[in-house]
């Protein structure tokens, strides 16, 4: 018995502990931009205070937890040009019990899509991936917009992952400090204009040792630390599987979830349309191809796309009837997903 409620409380202990080693990474990326601020401003009259501070500002811009940003390849659609598009998710985020998203995205090439809170204000943004979506039917569309939204992260993940993506950016400066081909080539180059080569090259070669041993210096106790945390996020995988489950299954059945991960997983619809498209098939034509898996009956009969309570036929249909400038420009670049 003693043993179980010790198994029971590990885990909180693990969550306070992550918690706890991600403020102090937070805390520090805080400090070096309360320092070259406090830096500046109380020798405002010194040049070296300036440029000491704009250091210090310098490292906790770089240090600082990202917020999330759209992909460069993602193209905002209007709520006027998408208004189908929008609808179905709003009824999908109402029921999962997420916040609606105020703007939707679409990719060309990506065969994913998600739903993610960005910048200061976490802004709500669902980005659909069109090869995907175009080859699913009704009820997996809708199955996949559940699936996005039940994959948000809480704030303690984002917390967490946070101090993560900070700790990683430690290790990259200080630990991948060794020497850049271009610039050693651009050092020789220099030195033998100069005539100082030897001279040149040593001072240059020691200067790089004891830059590349201080970083091992520092940047072990920080690999340490990202080794700790990571560890200590990872233990919360069950819960965090148990909770995207938990909200997939206010709108999905367990055997729905399972057949839309193994959809994704597998990618086997990407080859047939990718084949449609070196066939020079309409965008109408890829469709019809990628839907006669979901249109056949057990006794292979083909019926009608089969509607979800979310997204009926017809709808969908005008949704495609939406997207189809967004599905033309990207069966283009069909041949280029692997």
């Amino acid at each position: 018995m003693e043993s179980g409620r010790r198994a029971a409380y590990h885990p909180p202990v693990k969550r306070i502990a992550a918690l706890l080693l991600a403020l102090v990474v937070h805390a520090l990326t805080l400090a070096f931009v309360v320092l070259g601020g406090w830096t500046i401003a109380s020798g405002s009259q010194f040049v070296l205070s300036w440029a000491l501070g704009a250091l210090l500002l310098g490292i906790g811009w770089l240090l600082r937890p990202r917020l999330g940003r759209l992909p460069a390849d993602a193209e905002v659609l209007g709520r006027s040009e998408a208004f189908q598009l929008y609808g179905m998710a709003d009824r999908v985020a109402d029921r999962i019990g997420v916040r609606r998203p105020a703007k939707v995205a679409v990719r060309d090439l990506a065969l994913d899509t998600t739903y993610t809170r960005n910048g200061l204000l976490r802004t709500p943004v669902l980005v659909v991936g069109l090869p995907t979506w175009l080859a699913l039917a009704p009820r997996q569309r809708v199955a996949l917009l559940a699936r996005a939204y039940a994959d948000l992260p809480s704030g303690e993940d984002l917390f967490v992952g946070g101090a993560l993506s900070t700790l990683a950016e430690w290790r990259g400066a200080l630990m991948g400090a060794a020497p850049l081909q271009v610039r050693d080539e651009a050092q020789t180059k220099i030195a033998s204009s100069l005539g100082t080569l030897d001279t040149v090259g040593t001072g240059y070669e020691v200067a790089g040792f004891l830059g590349r041993v201080l970083g091992r210096l520092i940047g072990g106790p920080l690999m340490l630390v990202e080794y700790g945390l990571t560890r200590l996020a990872r233990s919360g995988d069950a819960r965090r599987a148990e909770r995207r489950a938990t909200r997939a299954r206010r709108i999905l059945t367990a055997a729905e979830l399972a057949e839309i991960n193994a959809l994704l997983a597998g990618g086997r619809y990407v080859a047939p349309m990718q084949a449609a498209f070196l066939r020079g098939e309409s965008v109408a034509a890829i469709r019809r191809s990628a839907l006669a898996p979901a249109l056949l009956t057990r006794d292979g009969v083909y019926t009608t796309p089969p509607g979800a309570e979310l997204l009926g036929s017809a709808e969908s249909d005008r949704l495609d009837d939406e997207l189809l400038r967004h599905y033309t420009r990207a069966i283009r670049g069909f041949g280029l997903i692997t």
